[in-house]
């Protein structure tokens, strides 16, 4: 596909008259072949050959890129300087929305209990501790002091060690999921000397106290190795634990529900092989519970003398729950304690000293489901919301008769319950304030079905004011999607998109294949060859909105980040007349060209959810057919708003940048064409909970204005 020579012209649209020219990057063609065929590429050069370099030091990335990056904000700012009140307006009703000196409830361990709180004016969390018996609060860290001059900041993890006398915590300052790890004794105002760098953020402690277990990040931002830090050494000299070479696998760490050990993951995207690393005596080597299997998927809770796994061995594709002797962890020790349904995803399982409980979801609606270990009784707690989301919150403690779950709708704001598993009484432990107001009854939620044109049928849930009727002339909606790696979404509250529905827009999801919303078949047939079922899906579900009367054929808001981000790029490609606008946050559009690049942080792993294109022709030809950025078409698009982070290693700051500049090139009519990029940021934008409502009051002012609503 070539692009059309010429310079954009001014662009006249719904947002008033702009009289500001788009940056235009120079052409500087590409050319690459594949199995035979050539691609040319005229914007390649965006991609910074010292990308590892830009991830951990922004400054690094060339003048030329920074000032096109800069440009391409500049006249975001520009075309949306008419929108400037209604991102102040929308900006102070979110604020209004959230309880500034909140606290979440404490978590009891051992004597003390243990909790994170915000104080009023505060971006970032302050992690405490009280005894348990009561009694004056200890700050262990104050977030708001240490991110004082940092531009991003992000604590990942911030875990107190067995001793109760000492806090590890990682921190992120750049936005690239590079998180360094520091250690302090309680009390004490300052870290140890001994910083161990790029890392995941995840910290597991031993037994006593002495040492912690880290995940290290290698040079193409990858989780390869597990390594053991002992308190005051030099970090050069960690024990390499663990080790994994194969580039698609990723390593991950966590502590056992039990204590006695740590769990490490070793995951592809169709399989997982799990370790056990003793932490009571790091002279033990960890054990491999299981030698990994093609589409083998599982993960371990030891318990005891018995290991809990989770997994879908022997055909059980919606999971069931195994147990085995630890000691003799084999498959063919293995038997069904919670044996598989069809159509029943088991999501999650864990156990306490004497509980068995688990999340299942049926029919996108998810329940717990808890067994008492002794007698063998079982037990569920769900709700009866049309459409709902309930979280387990496994908490600290393993002797325990008492699991919390989070529940909440759309209408409905979080609440938060401590239940006791054998007298099966919930205690309301907090429900979520909104301080300028909410009344769940001004609102409906709804859960809707569209059939697709193989039959299947794809969920939606919406939200609407109450004194909407869907029929006659409609209202604009803004529909979201995601649809990749198996993800369900949830239909949780969302205090900031009631700034979208009081304005008279309908919010909804499109629960397409690619996630896991009706089972891992769902998400199944929406990945590799079945990927374009997550595209047409979602047209499904627009098209059913337009045809029951909630919404008019362009009037819909396309809204999706990340893989959800193809996914706008590809519907954006094929039914662009169906859409007012179109939100692609940090949006994977080059799909292919990323695929090609294994040195890339992600491809190697994600060559089992899309198609490896460098060794399968076949997966060349599919990516190629759907690629956002290589099927933008001369045709007449929606206004689009594509958002970037500059040290985003998953989806990479060029692919937006690439995507807006062929779009422009391109289309014979319509947009804007809008690029705004984070400079300071990566994947998950601005670090604080205040300054992340710039952002979304950014998008929403963009979908209000193309809805006609500002």
């Amino acid at each position: 596909m070539n692009d059309r020579d010429g310079t954009a012209a001014p662009i006249r649209s719904g947002f008033g008259a702009v009289d500001a020219i788009p940056p235009q990057a120079e052409r500087r063609p590409t050319l690459r072949s594949c199995h035979g065929r050539t691609l040319e590429d005229p914007y390649q050069w965006l991609a910074a050959e010292n990308w590892r370099e830009v991830l951990r030091d922004p400054e690094a990335l060339p003048d030329e890129i920074v000032k096109l990056l800069t440009d391409e904000n500049a006249y975001c700012d520009r075309v949306l300087e008419p929108l400037t009140q209604l991102r102040r307006t929308l900006v102070a009703e979110m604020r209004g929305r959230i309880k500034e000196d909140d606290s979440e409830v404490p978590w009891p361990d051992g004597v003390f209990s243990y909790y994170e709180r915000y104080r009023e004016g505060g971006e970032h969390p302050l992690y405490c501790r009280t005894p348990r018996s009561g009694g004056k609060e200890e700050i262990l860290l104050d977030g708001d002091e240490l991110a004082r001059d940092a531009e991003f900041f992000d604590i990942a993890e911030s875990a107190h060690a067995p001793d109760h006398a000492q806090i590890g915590w990682s921190v992120d300052d750049k936005g690239s999921e590079l998180y360094s790890i520091r250690t302090r004794a309680i009390g004490d105002a300052a870290d140890r000397p001994d910083i161990v760098e790029e890392t995941d953020g995840t910290i597991v402690w031993s037994r006593d106290s002495k040492s912690f277990y880290y995940v290290r990040v290698d040079e193409n931002h990858r989780t390869a190795e597990v390594f053991r830090h002992v308190l005051g050494a030099d970090p050069s000299e960690d024990e390499l634990v663990l080790a994994e070479t194969d580039p698609a696998w990723f390593v991950s760490l966590r502590e056992s529900r039990c204590g006695r050990f740590a769990v490490v993951s070793i995951h592809g995207h169709d399989a997982s092989e799990c370790h056990l690393i003793d932490l009571r005596d790091a002279g033990v080597k960890p054990r491999r519970i299981a030698p990994r299997e093609a589409r083998l998927r599982y993960d371990v809770e030891p318990h005891d003398d018995l290991l809990y796994i989770h997994s879908n061995a022997d055909g059980a594709d919606d999971f069931a729950i195994f147990a085995a002797p630890l000691d003799s962890t084999t498959r063919d020790h293995w038997r069904p304690t919670v044996p598989h349904r069809p159509g029943r995803m088991i999501v999650i399982a864990t156990v306490y000293a004497r509980h068995l409980a688990w999340v299942e979801r049926e029919n996108s609606l998810p329940r717990i489901v808890i067994r008492n270990l002794l007698s063998g009784e079982e037990h569920a707690v769900a709700f009866e919301e049309e459409a709902y989301a309930l979280y387990l919150q496994t908490g600290l403690e393993f002797d325990t008769s008492t699991l919390r779950f989070a529940y909440s709708s759309m209408t409905t704001p979080t609440e938060t319950y401590d239940y006791d598993m054998d007298s099966r009484e919930r205690s309301l432990r907090k429900r979520e304030e909104i301080p300028s107001g909410h009344n769940p009854e001004n609102y409906v939620t709804r859960r809707l079905f569209a059939k697709a044109d193989d039959g299947q049928t794809v969920p939606i849930t919406l939200l609407h004011r109450a004194d909407f009727k869907p029929g006659g002339a409609g209202a604009p909606l803004l529909l979201y999607g995601y649809g990749a790696y198996g993800h369900a979404l949830s239909a949780a509250f969302d205090s900031d998109v009631l700034s979208l529905v009081d304005r008279g827009l309908v919010y909804a999801f499109a629960h397409t294949r690619g996630g896991a919303d009706k089972g891992w078949n769902w998400y199944e047939k929406g990945k590799l060859e079945f990927k374009t079922n997550s595209f047409t899906d979602f047209l499904t579900c627009a098209r059913h909105l337009v045809e029951t009367g909630y919404t008019r054929e362009g009037e819909i808001v396309a809204q999706g980040a990340s893989a959800g981000g193809m996914l706008m790029g590809a519907v954006a490609n094929m039914a662009p007349e169906l859409f007012a606008g179109v939100l692609a946050g940090v949006p994977f559009v080059d799909v292919l060209n990323t695929m090609l690049r294994d040195d890339l942080p992600l491809t190697p792993p994600e060559w089992l959810e899309w198609g490896n294109p460098i060794a399968d022709e076949a997966a060349f030809d599919r990516l190629a057919s759907y690629s956002p950025y290589d099927n933008v078409k001369p045709q007449q698009y929606p206004p689009i708003l594509a958002l970037a982070g500059l040290t985003d290693p998953r989806v990479t700051y060029w692919e937006p940048m690439k995507w807006v500049q062929r779009l422009r090139a391109v289309m014979t009519g319509g947009g804007p064409i809008l690029l705004h990029t984070q400079m300071s940021a990566g994947h998950a934008g601005a670090s604080g909970r205040f300054e992340r409502l710039d952002e979304i009051a950014l998008e929403y002012a963009f979908a209000l204005a193309c809805a006609g609503r500002n």
